[in-house]
């Protein structure tokens, strides 16, 4: 892997996270959803899918803090969150929150608007109800029996659509093995995180531009968590027919179209 991952550490906590693009413009910062393993050593892999992005944004991509406390919370992560951008001197930035990190996305704003200039969210919600909360049970459970594939397949199999879900299987089963204790704990305190969380009644008083983003398909939030958050804040929102909960992953023109709606904003 070529792309450099760094690590911001402070008083109470390190987090790691790699840069590209065009330094010195608007900030982008990536806040990735729930994953088993950190993103990071897959660095090379995201700078060619944001190629969109990196020609005219300076894009950051963050982890979750390294040692997850007991408790943690969604409003703990967009702490944390706060805590990296004022270390980073990084203001007034673009943010690009998937599932999780977009529920951080919405309350770092609610917290802290002077971070944030405008908002993308992809395939989140404002509040976790009990039909959303299920998968999440399940994976947490899972975890907590150690077990490993089965977390790895039921996971993937809610998050992708069945033709790609299909096409990786092999590759999934074989991703399960390298898989630790420490990550599967990891996993469960982030996981439990998410679960209660709930800004619907504060979402109205985010007044920077917003962007919703969701597939039709998204076995794990719904489509109309999408709809939900748009129709509260009266925002953009965009939903791709036939897609699932990856989207974002899957959709040939996803980062170009968060792309186009940073640009609107640009003055």
């Amino acid at each position: 892997m070529s792309t450099e991952i760094r690590t911001v550490i402070t008083d109470t906590f390190e987090m790691d996270y790699f840069r590209f693009g065009a330094e010195g413009k608007r900030p982008v910062v990536v806040l990735p959803g729930l994953s088993i393993q950190s993103v990071m050593p897959a660095a090379d892999a995201i700078v060619g899918q944001f190629r969109a992005l990196s020609e005219a944004y300076d894009v950051y991509v963050f982890d979750r803090r390294k040692s997850i406390p007991e408790g943690y919370r969604i409003a703990d992560m967009a702490e944390d969150m706060h805590e990296v951008l004022r270390i980073l001197q990084l203001s007034e930035v673009n943010l690009y929150g998937v599932s999780q990190g977009g529920m951080i996305a919405q309350t770092l704003t609610l917290r802290h608007p002077e971070d944030v200039h405008a908002i993308a969210l992809c395939s989140t919600a404002c509040r976790i109800k009990d039909t959303e909360a299920d998968g999440f049970v399940k994976w947490i459970s899972l975890a907590e029996e150690r077990n490993a594939e089965a977390l790895v397949m039921t996971f993937s199999e809610l998050v992708y659509t069945p033709a790609v879900y299909a096409q990786y299987k092999d590759y999934l089963l074989q991703s399960a093995a390298g898989i630790s204790d420490e990550q599967l704990q990891s996993f469960v305190l982030k996981a439990k995180a998410t679960t209660g969380f709930d800004v619907y009644d504060e979402l109205n008083q985010i007044h920077c531009p917003v962007m919703v983003l969701g597939g039709s398909e998204d076995r794990v939030l719904h489509e109309n968590a999408a709809v939900e958050i748009a129709e509260r804040l009266g925002c953009e929102l965009y939903i791709y027919a036939g897609y699932g909960h990856a989207v974002y992953d899957e959709a040939p023109d996803f980062v170009e179209r968060v792309s186009d709606f940073y640009r609107k904003y640009e003055s």
